[in-house]
């Protein structure tokens, strides 16, 4: 039979261990019923598990090789549920009638954190999601303040979702193999309905502080607010930004929004 052959600019790494590929689709058990999008199906050894599950399934591939495999050697699965497309461009709201889905797949490593930053701009209609993908990006996402690994994926993934790393997968169940382990994660869509501050000005205040992560706070904010603003004598800006816990950042966010606001008085 023939098979599909890798394209490094797609960041095709494809599954082979069987094991694996059910360990991932297990995890669509968490929301029984509800409809999957799969992402980069590729072969379709991630789809046939899925596939033993009683509910709509989607797949969207980019590759048109692999479009032409699946139609060709996946009949259960159907033409119409293939999708030829790049999802980084698709409108997620339309799939499923506008139902709620799970996002699933073994992502490219390439486009991985886009895949996850798209899902946070649907994540009204996404309250699952899961995967595989690279190691150290599956750690950032589920790490906690105080880490190496905490930062921004960290912080705007988990305003939203709670991350848990499943476990680590080896380079050898791939083909080709990749130069790095793997990780599989499960998202869930946390209670959070509404962030209590300025979206723009909180993206702006992590984006700056861990875009300067190994300096104290104060220099990043500094640059926000203007010299001279009373929130600079804060103690909390002596610390670093991997310190700070989401609820921080959130208040913190506030305080420099009422020190634009209100023109705060000079040290």
């Amino acid at each position: 039979m023939k098979t599909v052959t890798p394209k490094k600019r797609l960041g095709q790494h494809f599954l082979i261990d069987l094991s694996v590929a059910k360990r991932i689709a297990d995890t669509v058990d968490v929301c029984p019923g509800m409809p999957v999008l799969e992402v980069g199906p590729g072969m379709g050894v991630l789809t046939q598990y899925l596939l033993e599950r009683e509910r709509p399934i989607k797949v969207v591939e980019i590759d048109e090789e692999s479009v032409t495999y699946l139609c060709k050697n996946l009949p259960a699965l159907g033409e119409d549920n293939i999708i030829p497309d790049d999802f980084l461009k698709m409108h997620l709201d339309r799939l499923f009638a506008g139902e709620q889905f799970m996002l699933i797949g073994n992502y490219p490593y390439n486009i991985s954190s886009q895949i996850f930053f798209k899902m946070l701009d649907y994540k009204e209609f996404i309250p699952y999601c899961s995967g595989m993908i690279q190691k150290e990006v599956g750690e950032r996402l589920a790490a906690k303040p105080g880490s190496k690994a905490y930062g921004i994926l960290s912080i705007f993934i988990q305003l939203w979702y709670d991350v848990e790393y499943l476990f680590t997968v080896s380079e050898t169940v791939f083909s080709p193999p990749p130069k790095v382990k793997s990780a599989v994660v499960l998202m869930r869509r946390n209670s959070r309905e509404k962030l209590e501050c300025n979206e723009t000005l909180f993206k702006q205040i992590v984006k700056s502080t861990f875009n300067q992560r190994r300096k104290k706070m104060r220099n990043p904010i500094q640059q926000i607010v203007g010299k001279g603003a009373t929130i600079l004598a804060d103690p909390i800006l002596d610390n670093r930004p991997e310190q700070l816990s989401i609820e921080q950042f959130i208040e913190l966010t506030n305080r420099v929004e009422c020190s634009l606001e209100n023109k705060e008085g000079v040290l």
